[in-house]
């Protein structure tokens, strides 16, 4: 998914856009700016820069992250909504999101991982019938 902002006033910077105005977090802006992600005028951009009224700054969302250490678990997941780039969950209280020292195999993200192997498994046994 690519999401596009167009530049309608000054700005220091785009990392003031990207804080400010999309409320991306540090984390995710640092994964986006890492992977070249953020495009000015479509054009792979050091964040750093102002950019002029008029630029078109582009998000691309499209990248893979590393979940090799989060191990898939069937967990119930209450799904309240989810299509092609958005899963909702209704998340119980008490149950740790990510994986921890306490919580290794028994976090949501091991559940929505289990989910997310078992549809990649469906989808691809529906490709080779």
């Amino acid at each position: 998914m690519e999401f596009k902002y167009i530049v309608n006033k000054n700005f220091e910077s785009i990392n003031q856009i990207l804080v400010s105005e999309l409320d991306l977090s540090t984390r995710l802006m640092n994964k986006l700016i890492k992977n070249k992600k953020i495009y000015l005028n479509d054009n792979i951009v050091d964040t750093r820069i102002a950019p002029s009224i008029g630029d078109t700054i582009a998000i691309d969302l499209n990248y893979e992250e590393d979940n090799s250490n989060i191990i898939p678990k069937h967990i119930s997941l209450n799904i309240i909504y989810e299509d092609e780039w958005i899963l909702v969950i209704d998340k119980p209280s008490g149950i740790a999101v990510h994986p921890s020292i306490l919580h290794f195999d028994d976090s949501l993200s091991n559940g929505v991982r289990y989910y997310f192997d078992k549809i990649r498994f469906k989808e691809k046994n529906k490709a080779c019938k």
